[in-house]
């Protein structure tokens, strides 16, 4: 998501190792909170699933909705009744946090958002991520839409282990998404932060800058989340 000034939003982290589980660091990780794009990694957890175990084609042809094109924020340009392939879709969400394409991956996979995120909540419960619930499949600040660092910790770390062969798909600094080639929103910590390989950042301004962030050294792998900084920047070399 594009930067922006920040207002004040309630700070949370969590720091865990990815193989074994121990905590490093936790401050207010269980606190419910708004997690913009981090949204998205469960949009994508779903669309890999529907993929891998529900027969859906990658190069199926999207024709994108009214309803998708009209999401505000951080888009990749489509327009209503235009085509792209799920493939490009999920390339938009998972390196340039686009709303549109999240919603109309949304639609694609479920048929109707409505009928994605009853989906994402029954996932993120079976999942045991017991301080999220889902009310749009982008991150856009919506009543009841709220995680914890915690959760999305986890979240990040399953994505990993349960869709191994999408990952690569979050440490692409830039990659084709159809209609144009677009920049990875994570690119600063990936370029500056040696063995980062992913995963998602947000931005609104009742989350503020918000950041799930991977890194592998060695044997060592580990998974961060924060909420609340107050810039990129801050985001990018957190007190986490």
């Amino acid at each position: 998501t594009p930067a922006a000034p920040a207002a004040a939003a309630p700070t949370a982290s969590y720091v865990m190792d990815a193989r074994d589980g121990t905590v490093y660091h936790a401050e207010d990780a269980e606190r419910p909170l708004h997690p913009a794009s981090l949204t998205k990694m469960m949009t994508l957890y779903l669309a890999f699933e529907a993929i891998e175990h529900g027969g859906l084609d990658p190069d199926l042809r999207v024709a994108v909705s009214a309803n998708a094109a009209a999401e505000g924020g951080s888009s990749l340009g489509l327009r209503a009744g235009q085509e792209i392939t799920l493939r490009h879709l999920i390339r938009a969400v998972a390196v340039r946090s686009a709303n549109d394409a999240a919603t109309a991956l949304a639609e694609a996979v479920a048929g109707s958002e409505e009928a994605f995120v009853a989906r994402m909540n029954a996932r993120a419960a079976a999942l045991g991520l017991s301080s999220t619930t889902y009310a749009n499949a982008h991150g856009l600040t919506a009543p009841g839409h709220l995680t914890s660092a915690r959760d999305m910790t986890r979240l990040g770390r399953l994505l990993r282990f349960h869709h191994p062969d999408y990952w690569n798909l979050f440490s692409r600094l830039s990659v084709d998404a159809g209609p144009r080639r677009v920049l990875h929103t994570n690119r600063r910590f990936l370029s500056a932060f040696s063995g980062s390989d992913g995963v998602k950042t947000g931005y609104t301004s009742a989350a503020g800058y918000t950041l799930a962030a991977s890194a592998v050294r060695g044997e060592r792998w580990v998974i961060a989340t924060v909420f609340g900084e107050a810039s990129s920047a801050a985001r990018a070399c957190s007190r986490a």
